[in-house]
């Protein structure tokens, strides 16, 4: 009898254990429909929107942030020259550091400068980066960026066409 009511509380913890899971969080009814997203009409949205790509490791969204004649500058100081590429390589290129970080934590800092129009803005702003492979191999980057922004017309999102990595 004692290993019939054992079953029976099994089963009872079983299926009050199935409705609630104590290790994920409850859905928000009331949470925001853009699934966590900002307006990349604005320049905040933009950084917001880059940390989330990184966060949620999501090329979709980081593809949009990029314009189509997007430029990525960085400087190899053994060499003394600046290093470009494209949109299409720097598609691949974080592609790859998703698929190979276990996460990304980006965390920006405040605006240095942000010098423009409603349609042109270059803005310098520092960052911290910690990219987690595995947790004996984990990087830690302070930066800075200095991204130009443009869209055609006020109501377009903001898209990056240039980033030139200014850290050292």
């Amino acid at each position: 009898m004692r290993s019939c009511s054992l079953v029976i509380t099994a089963c009872v913890l079983a299926v009050a254990f199935a409705a609630c899971n104590p290790f994920a969080p409850a859905l928000d009814d009331e949470s925001d429909t853009s699934g966590g997203l900002s307006d990349q009409r604005t320049i905040e949205g933009v950084f917001q929107n880059f940390q989330y790509a990184y966060t949620y490791k999501d090329t979709l969204v980081y593809g949009q942030l990029l314009a189509s004649d997007f430029v990525f500058i960085y400087t190899n100081y053994e060499k003394g020259t600046d290093v470009t590429w494209g949109r299409d390589e720097d598609m691949r290129s974080t592609y790859g550091l998703f698929q190979t970080a276990q996460s990304l934590d980006l965390v920006w800092n405040g605006i240095v400068t942000a010098v423009g129009d409603s349609l042109l803005t270059d803005v310098s702003r520092g960052f911290n980066l910690t990219v987690t492979f595995n947790p004996r191999d984990v990087i830690r980057v302070d930066g800075r960026v200095n991204l130009r922004l443009a869209r055609p017309s006020i109501s377009e999102p903001w898209q990056i066409q240039r980033w030139k990595d200014d850290s050292f």
